[in-house]
């Protein structure tokens, strides 16, 4: 959908944001002020706030109040860098060619199937062609966080898509042999009960970071599933690797 929109749109700069999202008056002004600074600025991203729709969990604010819940809150004011500053698509501005020139968004959340890494993907394509990135605070949204998202199982769900999306970049990296991938899934077996053990002892220590750690088995048990696949379906490896997702 995003890149239908942007085949569509006319402008210099492309916009994307998410329908829970609310947005400060200025955050368009601020965000085109920062494409003035550098030509070779490719994306930009702001301030992304939580807007707690109900109480947060002590839990929650402790240890979810960052990328697990698509936040985004830096220390500098401004950022220009050569690297991706931390662009999550709730909040991403990109320039027009940056966008078109590397093939536009990898697929991510897909018919309720997390397949691919979205704007991570986008954002590492840029790097590729050795666009900048910036970051600056006066370009404000806010995230609604509703009751469902402050929870033990919205947390695995997000770190079971956050393996796919990883098992996903990292084949595009590395295009291992289906032998080596198969080398790979008892890392995963072995991280898996790592982590169960780890939360265990944090359970019984009474430390909530275990509720982060029972999520992570459920990363690595995404990134056996999904590696699983790539060995044995030629079909999927082969949407893996595709580069432009503009194409008809």
């Amino acid at each position: 959908a995003r890149n239908t929109a942007a085949k569509q749109a006319i402008g210099e700069i492309l916009y994307f944001t998410d329908d829970d999202m609310i947005a400060d008056q200025n955050l368009l002004l601020e965000m085109a002020k920062v494409f003035t600074l550098h030509d070779s600025i490719m994306c930009a991203t702001g301030r992304v706030s939580p807007h707690w729709e109900v109480e947060p969990p002590r839990w929650v604010l402790k240890h979810c109040n960052n990328f697990l819940l698509s936040l985004h809150q830096r220390p500098e004011p401004l950022l220009v860098a050569p690297y991706d500053v931390g662009v999550f698509s709730c909040h991403q501005a990109v320039r027009r060619e940056a966008f078109f020139a590397s093939g536009g968004f990898n697929p991510e959340n897909t018919a309720g199937e997390w397949i691919g890494d979205g704007e991570t993907g986008l954002n590492m394509k840029i790097f590729a062609l050795n666009g900048l990135f910036a970051y600056t605070d006066q370009s404000r949204i806010h995230h609604m966080i509703p009751a469902t998202r402050m929870t033990q199982k919205y947390l695995n769900k997000r770190l079971t898509n956050q393996g796919n999306c990883d098992s996903y970049t990292f084949y595009r990296g590395t295009r291992l042999l289906r032998r080596k991938l198969l080398f790979r899934l008892p890392i995963f077996i072995v991280k898996g009960f790592a982590s169960g053990i780890a939360a265990l002892v944090l359970f019984i220590t009474a430390n909530s970071f275990f509720r982060v750690k029972v999520a992570y088995i459920f990363y690595y048990i995404s990134r056996f599933r999904y590696d699983l696949r790539l060995i044995h379906d030629a079909g999927w490896r082969e949407m893996v690797l595709k580069e432009n997702w503009l194409e008809e």
